[in-house]
């Protein structure tokens, strides 16, 4: 019996999962697929190679899809894998560094398109209050090389060794199944996407534990492959909601107020500069979503029964 799982989540993958299932049959672990409410092949693409499939009538989110690939999944070790990675090479350095004493688990290189590391997604430190700050206010954007941007982004980084991290990406994570149920899989408020993966390192580093990064697995990484298929409204809103709802989680609630303000500040910002660029009415209406849910934050503080839920 293998003594590694594969969870892999899909929707509208079906461009990509033919790929990322033909490299993961080669390390001989057990998968399981669930897949989101697809409207395309991606059902076909799975089944053509005998692969598990739970097929979700509606769409649970990605943590609740992955927890409902690690329950059915009974190995020691169990590896989150995007459906648009491909495994290149075996997974056993990804298992020796779960094995290391206070280890949840470990993340390896993702190369992309164009066979260079992912720096700057791989591997970055968990958000601190000021980071979250820059990047609401779009100062990571606009001044990239700042020195809170190069420690959250670990662009200092000695990628040639392994080594303890804070945030492995969770496209490519392989994690102790024992450590997992400890600390209760992905939070499904988190919902439908964004900062689950931050989240469950954040909540395991609270617990003692450890993850790494292992430059000997590697994986091939289109990044992103469904994001497109959201409008950029809906991404903006996601996104934020998630933020403010990790920062709500996890910092002080001054701290939290803070970020809520910076939230405010940065989407009043983002509205005036489409606003002058002639960009969509959508787009306007996005915003202003995030202005009062951020406004409400700034307000209240943090009520996990107040948080008002997203389209």
């Amino acid at each position: 019996m293998a003594d590694t799982g594969i969870v892999i989540v899909t929707y509208n993958s079906e461009p990509v999962i033919g790929a990322c299932l033909d490299a993961a049959l080669r390390t001989g672990a057990e998968i399981v697929v669930i897949d989101n409410a697809s409207e395309d092949g991606t059902a076909a693409e799975v089944a053509r190679r005998g692969v598990k499939l739970i097929a979700n009538s509606t769409n649970r989110g990605f943590a609740g899809a992955v927890n409902q690939g690690f329950s059915v999944i009974n190995t020691p070790y169990v590896l989150l894998l995007n459906p648009d990675a491909v495994i290149l090479g075996g997974l056993e350095r990804l298992r020796e560094a779960c094995d290391l004493p206070g280890s949840a688990g470990a993340g390896g290189c993702l190369m992309g398109p164009d066979d260079r590391a992912q720096v700057g997604f791989m591997v970055r430190q968990l958000p601190t209050p000021g980071v979250l700050i820059l990047e609401a206010l779009l100062l990571n954007r606009v001044w990239p090389g700042n020195a809170v941007n190069r420690r959250y982004r670990a662009l200092n980084l000695d990628y040639s060794r392994r080594q303890k991290v804070e945030q492995p990406a969770g496209a490519f994570l392989m994690v102790r199944a024992e450590v997992w149920r400890e600390l209760g899989g992905f939070d499904e408020r988190f919902r439908p996407l964004w900062f689950e993966d931050v989240d469950f390192c954040r909540r395991a580093a609270n617990r003692g534990y450890c993850l790494y990064y292992v430059p000997g697995a590697l994986a091939k990484h289109a990044g992103g492959h469904s994001i497109p298929q959201l409008s950029m409204e809906m991404r903006q809103l996601y996104w934020y909601g998630s933020l403010l709802r990790y920062a709500g989680k996890h910092f002080h609630p001054v701290s939290f107020r803070v970020v809520s303000l910076a939230v405010v500040t940065g989407s009043l910002l983002r509205m005036g500069g489409e606003a002058a660029l002639g960009r969509s009415l959508k787009s306007a209406a996005a915003y202003r979503k995030i202005v009062r849910l951020a406004g409400r934050c700034v307000w209240s503080g943090w009520r996990e029964e107040a948080f008002p839920g997203l389209p």
